[in-house]
C-alpha cells in the first residue's frame, strides 16, 4: 500500500498537448456544425412549443372564467325576474304558502278529507 501511494505521489502529471491523438480526428471530439445546428433547433422548437403551450392554457383559463361571469349573470338575472314576478303577482308566487283558520295548510292533493 506504501508502494502504490509514493508511486501515485511521484509520478509527474501528463501536459496537456495542443494536438489530439494519433486516430483521432477534430469531429470526433466536438459537435461540429450540425450538432450546433440540431441543439439550436432543439432550443428553439422547444421554446416555441412552451410558449404556445402558456397561452393556450391562458385561453382555457380565460373561457373559464367568462363562462363563470356568464353563469352568475343569468343566475342573477333568473333571480331579478322571479323577484319581479312575485311582486306582479302581489307576493303569492309559486313559494307561498297559505294558512287555513285551524292552522293546517289546506288539502293537499290526494287528500281523502270532507
Amino acid at each position: 500500500m506504501h508502494y502504490l501511494l509514493l508511486s501515485l505521489a511521484t509520478t509527474p502529471t501528463p501536459l496537456p498537448s495542443p494536438t489530439l491523438r494519433e486516430g483521432i480526428s477534430e469531429d470526433q471530439v466536438t459537435p461540429g456544425l450540425w450538432g450546433f445546428i440540431m441543439t439550436a433547433f432543439f432550443v428553439i422548437a422547444t421554446t416555441l412549443l412552451i410558449v404556445d403551450m402558456v397561452r393556450r392554457i391562458r385561453r382555457v383559463r380565460y373561457r373559464a372564467q367568462a363562462e363563470e361571469e356568464r353563469l352568475a349573470a343569468a343566475a342573477a338575472a333568473d333571480v331579478e325576474a322571479a323577484d319581479a314576478a312575485e311582486r306582479a303577482s302581489g307576493g303569492q308566487g309559486p313559494g307561498t304558502v297559505h294558512g287555513t283558520s285551524d292552522g293546517g295548510t289546506g288539502p293537499v292533493q290526494g287528500d281523502q278529507r270532507h
